[in-house]
C-alpha cells in the first residue's frame, strides 16, 4: 500500500471479500487520518456551543469555528472572513442565493442564465425563485463531445440577464469550463455571476478576487472534509444587502414582538447552532489539501483519468460518455448491451466502487440521448493499480453478459 493510501482508513478495507477500489470521489471523498482525528478531537473533549458563552469551552469552540473562517478565506482568496458563511453543503448554498438574493432582486422579465451541464442543486432552486418572482430560465448548450458551446453561452446573455450560475467543473462528464471567458462575457450585460465549484475545489486553485465572481460555493465532504458542511462564498457588498434566509439565534441584533433587525454577515446567514464540528473539520481538510499541494492532487488525478480512458476505449463495446477539450478526474462510460445499474453492481461484486446513473444531471443526459453512465471519478489515494482493477472487472462483466 502507498503511503498517501495509507493516509485513508477506508481504503485498507475489503469488499465482497475483495480489496476496495473506491472510485466514487466525485460524489464524496474519503477522509484522511487528520480530519477524522480532528473531529473525533472535538467530540471527546472540546464540546461547547460558540458565542456569547462564558466558560472555557465556549470561548475555546469559538475561536476553533471562526479561525476555521479565517482559513476559508485564505484558501479561497477571500478579500474577508466576513464573506464567508458556512452552510450544510453546496446545495443549501445555491438556495440561500436563490431564495435570498434572488427573492429580493429579481422581477417578471428578467433573465437566469445556467448551462446544460448543471447539477440538479444549480437547476432547481433557480427554477423555484423564478417561479416565484416571474424571472425566466435560460440555457447555454454544450457540443456532443461535453463542451460547453461558449457562442450558445454569449448568444442567451441579454440586458436582462440578471444573474449567471454555472459549474466550474462537470460532476457527471469531466468538462472544465472556460471560467474566465464566462464571467467577462457574464460582467459587459452587469451579471451577476455565482459559480459551483464543487467539483474543482481540490484540484483547481480558487481566487474569487482574481476570477471576479461575486459569489462561490462548495462542499466540505468533496473536499476530504465532513459531510453537512459547506461554504458560500459572496461579495460583502452584496450580502449585506440580502435578507435573511432563516431567522433564529445568532443572526439577531434586537429582537421585540412588533420587530426585528439583524446582524451583518456572516452572522446574518447563520441562524442558530451552527456545525462547530464540521466546521473544524473542514479546517482540517484544507490544512491536509494545502500540504499535499493542489497541483499534486490534480496532477495525480489527471495521470489516472488518461490512463482509465486509454484502457477502457480498448474494451469492445464500450464507449466514452463525453470527451471533452479539457477534462478532470472524472470517466462516464456506457457498455453496450449492460445497464448502467447492472454493470455497476458487477463491479461492486468485485470491491470495486463507482457511481452509475444519471448523476443528478437528468438535462445533460436528456441532452446526450442517454439515461445515464457508470462513472469513475479519481483522487490523490488512487493508484495505477486501480484502475487496472477497473479495466479487469468490466471485462469480467462483459464477459458475464
Amino acid at each position: 500500500m502507498s503511503e498517501m493510501k495509507s493516509l485513508f482508513p477506508q481504503t485498507q478495507l475489503n469488499v465482497n471479500g475483495h480489496p476496495l477500489v473506491y472510485l466514487d470521489s466525485a460524489a464524496t471523498s474519503l477522509k484522511p487520518k487528520s480530519v477524522i482525528q480532528r473531529v473525533q478531537s472535538y467530540y471527546e473533549s472540546e464540546v461547547a456551543n460558540v458565542h456569547r458563552g462564558a466558560h472555557f469551552f465556549a470561548n475555546q469552540g469559538t475561536g476553533f469555528y471562526e479561525q476555521a473562517r479565517e482559513v476559508v478565506a485564505h484558501f479561497l482568496n477571500a478579500s474577508s472572513a466576513s464573506e464567508i458563511i458556512f452552510t450544510r453543503g453546496t446545495t443549501e448554498s445555491l438556495n440561500l442565493i436563490a431564495a435570498s438574493y434572488g427573492s429580493a432582486k429579481l422581477n417578471p422579465g428578467d433573465e437566469i442564465l445556467l448551462t446544460q451541464l448543471e447539477h440538479h442543486s444549480n437547476i432547481v432552486p433557480w427554477q423555484m425563485i423564478a417561479h416565484k418572482t416571474g424571472a425566466k430560465i435560460r440555457v447555454a448548450d454544450i457540443d456532443g463531445n461535453g463542451n460547453l458551446d461558449i457562442a450558445s453561452f454569449k448568444n442567451q446573455l441579454t440586458e436582462n440577464t440578471k444573474i449567471v450560475s454555472f459549474l466550474y467543473v462537470s460532476n457527471a462528464l469531466g468538462t472544465v469550463v472556460p471560467l474566465k471567458e464566462m464571467v467577462a462575457l457574464a460582467k459587459k450585460v452587469g451579471a451577476v455571476i455565482v459559480v459551483d465549484a464543487a467539483q474543482s475545489i481540490t484540484t483547481i486553485k480558487t481566487d474569487v478576487q482574481k476570477w471576479g465572481c461575486d459569489f462561490l460555493v462548495f462542499s466540505g465532504h468533496k473536499a476530504f472534509g465532513p459531510t453537512g458542511i459547506g461554504v458560500l462564498y459572496g461579495k460583502q457588498n452584496l450580502l449585506n444587502e440580502m435578507p435573511p434566509w432563516q431567522g433564529g439565534g445568532s443572526m439577531i441584533d434586537q429582537v421585540s414582538f412588533s420587530k426585528t433587525t439583524y446582524l451583518s454577515s456572516p452572522q446574518r446567514f447563520e441562524a442558530g447552532t451552527p456545525n462547530v464540528a464540521g466546521a473544524i473539520g473542514l479546517r482540517a481538510a484544507i490544512d491536509f489539501i494545502n500540504e499535499i499541494g493542489i497541483d499534486e492532487i490534480s496532477s495525480k488525478e489527471s495521470q489516472l483519468m488518461k490512463l482509465a480512458i486509454e484502457e477502457l476505449s480498448a474494451i469492445d463495446g464500450l464507449k466514452i460518455i463525453g470527451q471533452p477539450n479539457k477534462q478532470m478526474n472524472v470517466v462516464s462510460f456506457e457498455l453496450e448491451g449492460i445497464h448502467h445499474g447492472d454493470l455497476g453492481a458487477l463491479l461492486d461484486q468485485q470491491g470495486v466502487a463507482v457511481r452509475v446513473g444519471h448523476h443528478c444531471c437528468q438535462p445533460l443526459m436528456s441532452r446526450l440521448g442517454i439515461l445515464g453512465t457508470t462513472r469513475a471519478s479519481f483522487s490523490i489515494y488512487n493508484e495505477e493499480q486501480d484502475v487496472e482493477r477497473l479495466v479487469s472487472a468490466v471485462r469480467k462483466a462483459k464477459e458475464f453478459f
